[in-house]
């Protein structure tokens, strides 16, 4: 089970930190990502972490200004975006897979968060 709280209202310029712990499972194996899904539009991928050396990726939405990071210990994956926008409004999700790459197919999902960001 992966839970995702610490979404919520932003003003656009603001940094937010989302997280997601696991629990039921240790997912230090699994390799990470999160994905969000604006209003009326489709869940599109936004980072994610690999189990095997911590790669990290990111989509170009958020490139330059987002960190994923993973702490095994705690069973958490983390999110950090800076300089958020409007356009950064959606549900974001987070997702685990033994697979790779990790898709919006991805075998294990937490609920969702939201986060709006304001203009």
């Amino acid at each position: 089970q992966l839970q995702a709280p610490g979404g919520g209202l932003v003003q656009a310029g603001d940094s937010l930190r989302l997280s997601c712990a696991a629990s039921g499972r240790t997912f230090g194996t699994y390799n990470m990502a999160w994905f969000r899904q604006p209003p009326g539009k489709e869940r599109e991928f936004v980072a994610a972490i690999r189990w095997i050396g911590g790669s990290t990726y990111y989509a170009d939405s958020v490139k330059g200004r987002s960190t994923i990071s993973r702490d095994n210990a705690k069973n958490t994956v983390y999110l950090q975006i800076h300089s958020l926008q409007p356009e950064d409004t959606a549900v974001y999700y987070c997702t685990a897979d033994q697979t790779w790459p990790i898709t919006a197919t991805s075998r294990y999902w937490g609920q969702g968060t939201q986060v709006t960001v304001s203009s």
